[in-house]
């Protein structure tokens, strides 16, 4: 008893945490164990990138998860908490090619196959960090299941399901417009583009009536002059009035020697500037469309560093911005500068330099979604998977509405290669999980693997399936799939848990979980984004040193209702470390009056 009456006053977390944790991994208490006697119950851990460091957003998403699983753990369920990481392709090969460039090199002096060996070097040295951090939180994963998206095993998956769909005649390789990132030099997906609106210009330009007079001329608004020397032709509406007598008529294009139609198209909003819309198939999505339906041909005017190419003549060569100066004034001496308007713009930026994109027309691998979207509504509609709050189903079906083919090649490489080979004899391509040998058409041996990656996110919508064994028949699959609980924040609803649904219908014929629950974001106490331009970013791990994690976790989550956002100040920590503190002086009342332990 003398020795109990030694327990500290004060409880201090490096004494205990890191100790327990450590006892609970050894004994093997969070091994998830096939026991059909038991019903299943498992998480499968959304994947952070191999390059992340834990921030609040992970420190609250896993928290959650860690709360529903030891619930259920304790409830005598057989659970599982499958942990993994995501290989990150853009984010990893930007870090790489980052540690080269300190030493003189770069990845194309290495070649593909030397980069490669220094991408997975950095991974083994850094790639496991953050599941580290992870234990640090003290998530109760069983991480002798842990998984990476470039496993051998997960791999195999993707290889599977591109050739499947391939197959099947949902993925096509064809020259669609596509989100191209100049500075990444790389496509990316509609759901990797963030939209912020900046202040800008609405350029009101004359374009003068071929074989008309001096005053002559169609008003086109514009946002983005610098495509106009791949317009193709000029489009309003069938019912606009004020056009009428110009419909099949032609108008020159500014600075160019080129005359394009004027066509008709319902796109066209009369009352949205002037009611005349230059058509830029090349350049613009909405453009595109209207392409396809009327035949208008796609001219390309800038290359991949969105700097204006040799179709531009005395432009060529010039930064977009820099050729849009140059054009404007121009256009001023020219008289065809009808007048300027303040406009506010939604301007598309990567998400991963924020670069703005630059739609482009290129030759990409795409998947068909019209026959995956329509089976993964319906299973929300029927309820066969839930939104909690369920309010977040209708930005669900709003975005699988309206969804487009998604483009997955990526001109990267890190990530799964592209299984696609293409005769240099016969121009037959040849789509297969195994390296073929010679050309199944001509007998050719003269093949070459396409050079592009597949998006990230190919892989990571196989996830809760792939991490059990798919496509082997593993007692794991059998006994642990489809998932209960999907545990997310709502900003990657698009990215991620809308591909794992069409996925799981598409591949295991079963619904990937059975619920998704939905937080929101860490903001600060004034209610901002954590972010480091403002400097209010909290580390999670510095307050894991100074106040312990579970005063972390009970701050994250006291009084936070699902589906909205977190407010985190350190009054919260604070209150949450005292609340610690009250526990440890009860158990240490209790524990000194006892007459034995």
């Amino acid at each position: 008893m003398e020795e109990l009456k030694e327990i500290a006053k004060t409880y201090d977390p490096k004494q205990v945490e890191d100790r327990l944790y450590k006892n609970w991994m050894e004994k093997g208490y969070f091994q998830g164990k096939v026991d059909k006697s038991k019903i299943p119950f498992t998480i499968v851990i959304p994947p952070p990138n191999i390059t992340g460091q834990l921030h609040m957003g992970h420190a609250l998403n896993n928290t959650i998860q860690d709360i529903l699983i030891r619930h259920k753990r304790m409830q005598g369920f057989a659970t599982l908490w499958l942990p993994g990481t995501d290989h990150a392709s853009i984010a990893t090969e930007s870090k790489v090619v980052e540690a080269l460039a300190k030493e003189g090199l770069s990845k194309e002096s290495l070649g593909r196959n030397k980069f490669l060996e220094r991408t997975w070097e950095w991974k083994k040295l850094y790639g496991g960090k953050i599941v580290e951090q992870l234990k640090k939180l003290g998530s109760s994963c069983d991480w002798d299941r842990e998984r990476f998206t470039l496993d051998e095993g997960l791999s195999e998956a993707v290889m599977n399901v591109f050739v499947n769909l391939y197959e099947k005649g949902l993925i096509y390789r064809g020259e669609r417009i596509i989100n191209w990132c100049p500075k990444c030099m790389t496509s990316i997906s509609d759901a990797e583009v963030n939209f912020e609106e900046k202040e800008g210009s609405m350029w009101h330009i004359r374009y003068p009536v071929a074989g008309g007079g001096e005053g002559d001329y169609v008003v086109v608004a514009t946002t983005r002059p610098e495509t106009m020397l791949g317009d193709t032709a000029v489009a309003v509406n069938p019912n606009d009035p004020r056009y009428k007598n110009l419909l099949g008529k032609m108008l020159r294009l500014p600075l160019t020697d080129r005359e394009i139609p004027v066509i008709p198209d319902d796109y066209v909003e009369m009352d949205f500037g002037t009611g005349a819309v230059k058509i830029t198939p090349a350049h613009d999505p909405n453009d595109f469309e209207i392409g396809m339906r009327h035949h208008l041909p796609m001219i390309k005017v800038m290359d991949d560093r969105a700097k204006m190419n040799q179709l531009c003549g005395k432009y060529e060569g010039l930064e977009r911005y820099e050729a849009r100066k140059k054009m404007l004034a121009d256009l001023e001496v020219l008289g065809l500068l009808h007048e300027i308007k303040p406009h506010t713009n939604n301007v598309g930026n990567c998400e991963r330099c924020s670069s703005v994109i630059e739609p482009s027309v290129k030759l990409q691998w795409f998947v068909k979604m019209k026959d995956l979207a329509e089976p993964a509504m319906d299973i929300v509609r029927e309820g066969g998977i839930k939104f909690v709050p369920e309010r977040f189903s209708k930005t669900y079906f709003n975005w699988m509405d309206n969804i487009r083919d998604w483009c997955i090649s990526r001109q990267l490489w890190w990530g799964h290669r592209i299984p696609a080979y293409y005769c240099q004899g016969c121009n037959h391509t040849i789509v297969s999980k195994e390296e073929p040998t010679s050309c199944e058409k001509c007998n050719g041996k003269d093949l070459l693997q396409d050079p592009d990656t597949l998006d990230t996110w190919f892989s990571s919508a196989l996830w809760p399936f792939s991490t059990l064994g798919w496509p082997n028949k593993t007692e794991d699959l059998d006994f642990f799939y489809p998932t209960n609980v999907l545990v997310t924040a709502y900003d990657i609803i698009f990215h991620w848990v809308a591909r794992m649904i069409f996925s799981g219908l598409e591949h295991m014929k079963q619904e990937p979980f059975t619920h998704v629950l939905m937080h929101g974001l860490v903001r600060d106490e004034k209610g901002r984004k954590m972010s480091k331009s403002l400097g209010n970013g909290v580390d999670p791990l510095e307050v894991i040193d100074q106040y312990g994690t579970d005063a972390l976790r009970f701050a994250l989550t006291i009084g936070t209702t699902v589906g909205n956002d977190v407010r985190f100040s350190h009054e919260k920590l604070e209150s949450s470390r005292n609340f610690a503190n009250k526990i440890w002086n009860a158990s240490r009342f209790v524990l000194m009056n006892f007459e034995e332990v």
